[in-house]
C-alpha cells in the first residue's frame, strides 16, 4: 500500500510535470516558433496525467491551462487584466476535461492511440463553446513552419493537432517502456515516421482553374494607425486617411512603372471606422483611392445595419472604379464570428454592473449569415475578417462554396483574403499567432492567403505555406505579387469535418471502454489499471 508521503511525492512530481509542459508548449508557439517542443510538452504532460485518478486528472488539467493558456494569450492584457483572466477562465474546464481524459483512458492497453483524440476532442469543443468557442491554442496553429503542417492538406488543423500529440504520447510511451527495447525502439520509429511523413504529403503549389486566369496580380496595402491599444481607432478619420494616401502612394508607383500594375487591392478591416454609405465624406476618399488604382478594391468597414440602428456590421465591401459598370459600393460580406467582448458583449447587463470598460462597445456588432464569396476583379475570392482564421468551418465553407448566397451560390473561392485589425495588440505577439493559423490555411485548403492589417502584420502566402510578401508592424506599406488561383479541393475540403466528428465518437468510446473497465476491477477487487506503473518511478530521473 502506498503510504501518504508516497503519494505526495507522486502528486509533486505529477504537477510540476504539469507546470513544466505547459510552459514548454508556450514557447512551441509564436512568436517564439520552436514549433518541436509541442510534442514535447505533449509527452511531459502524458506522463504527468497517465494512471492519475478522473478528478486529480481534471484539476491537473486546469493547471495546464495556468501555466500554457494564460501566458499564450497574454496579449489580451491590453484590453485589462480582468478580461485576460476572465477569458483564460472561461476555457480553463476544456483543459481540465483534457487532463480527465487522458487519466481516464490509460487505463485502456491503447492508451497511446486514445491521448491524441482527448486532444482534438477537447480543441472540438473549445472551438465552439462557450459564445461561438475561441480556437486559439490549438496543437496545429504551433505547426505552421514545420513538416507536420503538410497533413493540413489531409484532414485540417484536427489532423495535425492529432499527429503532434501522438509524437509526443510514442515518446511518453517509449519512455515509459524503456526497459524493454523492443517497445521503445518501435515508438521511436513510429516518432520517426511521423515526423517525416508529412514530407510526401502532395500540398499546392500552382493556379489551376476551370476557366479563366491561373494567376493574377494582387495588391495589399497597410496603412498603419496613430496609434496602438484599445483608443487606437480615436482617430478615426487618421485611420481612413492614412489607407487613402498609400494607396495613392501605390497608383504613382505603378504609374511610373516602378511597381506591377495589381489587378485588385485589398484593405484591412477597420481601414475605415465612419460608414462609407452614409457618410458622403469617406465614401468619397475611398472613391478617390479607388478610381486614382482603377481597380477594385476589397475595403474593410464598419457599417450600421439598415433594419437595426442598435447594431453595426463589420464588413468587406467591393468597392468599383467610377467608370465601371456598376461603380462604387457592391457586393459585401458581413462577418460571421463577431469576437465576444471585443464585437459584442453577451450578458450586458450583468457584466455592466462589473466594469464600465463596455462603454467602448455601445453597440453590438451583429452576426453575418453568409459565405464571404464575392467577385473581385478577375478574382473569385472567400473574405474571412480577422479571428474568423481561427475557425475550421469558415475557411472551409468559402473554399468550397457552402452558404453563398446571390449570383456566385455553390461556387467556392480560388484565393483567400484575410482582412484584420491588429493595431490594438501590436508588439504583443498575437499578430504572429494569427498570421501562423494563416498559414496553415492557405496549406489546408490549398490556397492563396492574401492578409491586410492596418498596423501589420500583412502578407502575401503561397498555397504552399510559404511568403510572397510580407510587412511588418506598425508601419504603413503595401505588397504586390502574382497569386495562384485554383479550383481544385484539398482531401481536407472533401472530407469536410468528419475527421474531426470521427476523433470525437471514438474518444467518447474510450472515454466509455475506461469507465467500464474501471468498473469490471472495482468489482473484482482492483484498485490498480494492469498498465500501472508508480508514477514516481515513471517521472523521476
Amino acid at each position: 500500500m502506498p503510504t501518504q508521503h508516497s503519494r505526495s511525492v507522486e502528486l509533486l512530481w505529477r504537477l510540476l510535470g504539469t507546470v513544466a509542459s505547459g510552459v514548454l508548449l508556450v514557447f512551441a508557439f509564436p512568436p517564439h516558433d520552436l514549433m518541436w517542443l509541442a510534442p514535447i510538452a505533449v509527452a511531459i504532460a502524458t506522463l504527468s496525467w497517465h494512471g492519475a485518478r478522473t478528478w486529480t486528472g481534471f484539476w491537473l488539467g486546469l493547471v495546464f491551462a495556468v501555466s500554457f493558456f494564460l501566458p499564450h494569450i497574454a496579449w489580451m492584457r491590453v484590453v485589462g487584466d480582468d478580461a485576460w483572466v476572465m477569458l483564460s477562465a472561461l476555457f480553463a474546464p476544456a483543459f481540465g476535461l483534457l487532463g480527465a481524459g487522458v487519466a481516464i483512458t490509460s487505463r485502456l492497453k491503447v492508451w497511446p492511440l486514445a491521448v491524441p483524440l482527448m486532444w482534438v476532442t477537447t480543441e472540438a469543443l473549445r472551438d465552439r463553446f462557450p459564445f461561438n468557442g475561441f480556437p486559439w491554442g490549438r496543437l496545429a496553429f504551433s505547426q505552421a513552419s514545420s513538416p507536420l503542417a503538410s497533413y493540413a492538406a489531409l484532414a485540417g488543423a484536427p489532423l495535425v493537432t492529432a499527429v503532434v500529440a501522438l509524437i509526443g504520447t510514442l515518446l511518453a510511451y517509449a519512455w515509459r517502456r524503456r526497459r524493454s527495447p523492443r517497445l521503445c525502439v518501435a515508438s521511436l520509429i513510429g516518432v520517426a515516421l511521423l515526423s517525416t511523413a508529412g514530407g510526401v504529403v502532395p500540398i499546392a503549389t500552382v493556379g489551376t482553374t476551370s476557366g479563366g486566369p491561373a494567376s493574377v496580380t494582387a495588391a495589399v496595402v497597410q496603412g498603419s494607425v496613430p496609434g496602438v491599444g484599445l483608443d487606437f481607432l480615436g482617430q478615426r478619420e487618421a485611420v481612413l486617411q492614412n489607407h487613402v494616401k498609400e494607396t495613392l502612394v501605390l497608383a504613382a508607383d505603378v504609374k511610373s512603372g516602378k511597381t506591377p500594375r495589381p489587378d485588385f487591392v485589398i484593405w484591412p478591416e477597420n481601414s475605415t471606422d465612419i460608414d462609407p454609405l452614409v457618410d458622403q465624406q469617406a465614401g468619397e476618399l475611398i472613391q478617390t483611392a479607388v478610381d486614382a488604382m482603377d481597380v477594385p478594391i476589397l475595403v474593410g468597414a464598419v457599417v450600421n445595419v439598415p433594419s437595426d440602428p442598435t447594431h453595426i456590421w463589420n464588413a468587406g465591401i467591393v468597392w468599383m472604379p467610377t467608370h465601371s459598370a456598376t461603380p462604387g459600393p457592391t457586393s459585401f460580406y458581413v462577418k460571421q464570428h463577431p469576437v465576444p467582448f471585443g464585437e459584442y458583449i453577451p450578458m450586458r447587463s450583468l457584466i455592466s454592473h462589473i466594469t464600465d470598460r463596455l462603454d467602448r462597445i455601445p453597440r453590438d456588432f451583429a452576426a453575418g449569415d453568409s459565405t464571404g464569396v464575392m467577385q473581385l476583379g478577375p478574382a473569385r475570392i472567400g473574405d474571412l475578417i480577422c479571428f474568423e482564421v481561427a475557425y475550421d468551418e469558415l475557411a472551409r465553407a468559402a473554399t468550397i462554396g457552402s452558404g453563398v448566397v446571390g449570383p456566385l451560390a455553390g461556387r467556392g473561392a480560388r484565393v483567400l483574403t484575410i482582412q484584420t485589425n491588429n493595431a490594438t495588440y501590436a508588439h504583443t505577439g498575437q499578430p504572429e499567432q494569427q498570421l501562423a493559423m494563416s498559414r496553415l490555411r492557405a496549406i489546408e485548403h490549398g490556397r492563396s492567403v492574401l492578409i491586410a492589417s492596418t498596423s501589420g502584420i500583412s502578407a502575401i502566402i503561397r498555397p504552399d505555406g510559404s511568403f510572397a510578401g510580407l510587412l511588418g508592424e506598425s508601419g504603413p506599406g503595401y505588397l504586390v505579387d502574382q497569386v495562384a488561383l485554383r479550383d481544385d479541393i484539398t482531401v481536407s475540403d472533401r472530407l469536410g469535418g468528419w475527421p474531426e466528428g470521427l476523433a470525437v465518437l471514438l474518444a467518447a468510446g474510450c472515454i466509455a471502454a475506461a469507465a467500464m473497465q474501471n468498473r469490471r476491477e472495482r468489482r473484482v477487487g482492483s484498485t490498480d489499471s494492469t498498465d500501472h506503473v508508480d508514477p514516481i518511478q515513471e517521472l523521476a530521473p
